[in-house]
């Protein structure tokens, strides 16, 4: 079998000797043999670890990443492919859940345009209760929805009721709408969270494509992943049985 020095492993990926030797006591990587001298002795074996490793990263994360090497090395192939499926789950998840934002900004919008603007003078922020019945909901949902971190109303200075304005009557619109579709309250607050940071629906909207994306490039790195890390587990059981389990 051909040795390899830790500068040839690092230099296929663009990354420093000190990142492989981490690597390797992270477990991400099986132990090196070492020289008389204590250089460490790389092989092809070590090659493809390392290569599956690295495109586990942009395809389930880096804690992932780690627990599936790890899983390897410890001979607990199961665990690994539990993690992985974990990871698609997940994307699964996300997929369903953009369809779901897309749906309600799309429905959102189309309502927004066809409503007239506020005649001057005329009210735009609703109390709980008139919150509530615009949605046929019970205030005690709204409630829930502000302590799940869905919705922040103001309070009013003199009463101390709670005062819905715009933007909150947006956020409990979409609130309602992912919540009929089965979305649990932490994922929809983390929804609702991305459209006050983009600034509304309508540059929510025109992020979209770009989470789309992302979502897009992630598939595609799990199925980069899986031809490495098959590849590996491959190599490891046609040497001599592979050097897995690690200790």
């Amino acid at each position: 079998m051909s040795t390899l020095r830790p500068t040839d492993l690092a230099r296929e990926h663009g990354i420093s000797t000190q990142a492989v030797r981490n690597y390797e006591r992270h477990g991400f990587i099986p132990p090196a043999e070492r020289t008389a001298s204590g250089y460490r002795i790389y092989t092809e074996v070590h090659a493809a670890a390392l290569r599956a490793y690295l495109s586990l990263v942009p395809a389930y994360g880096y804690a992932a990443a780690g627990q599936i090497m790890n899983a390897v090395h410890r001979d607990q192939r199961d665990e690994a492919l539990t993690i992985i499926d974990r990871g698609h789950a997940q994307l699964l998840r996300d997929r369903d859940t953009l369809e779901a934002v897309r749906t309600a900004v799309n429905h959102l919008t189309a309502e927004s345009a066809a409503t007239p603007d506020p005649a001057p003078g005329r009210a735009t922020t609703r109390t709980v209760g008139e919150l509530a019945r615009q949605l046929d909901v019970t205030p005690a949902t709204l409630r829930n929805w502000e302590s799940a971190g869905i919705l922040r109303p103001a309070r009013d200075p003199a009463s101390g009721y709670r005062v819905f304005d715009t933007d909150d009557i947006r956020d409990a619109e979409l609130a309602h709408l992912l919540r009929r579709g089965g979305h649990l309250l932490d994922h929809i607050a983390t929804v609702v969270q991305q459209i006050r940071t983009a600034g509304g629906t309508d540059a929510l909207a025109a992020s979209l494509d770009t989470w789309q994306r992302r979502l897009t490039a992630q598939g595609l790195a799990m199925l980069h992943a899986a031809t490495r890390l098959s590849a590996y587990l491959t190599r490891l059981d046609s040497e001599n049985g592979g050097l897995h389990p690690c200790p």
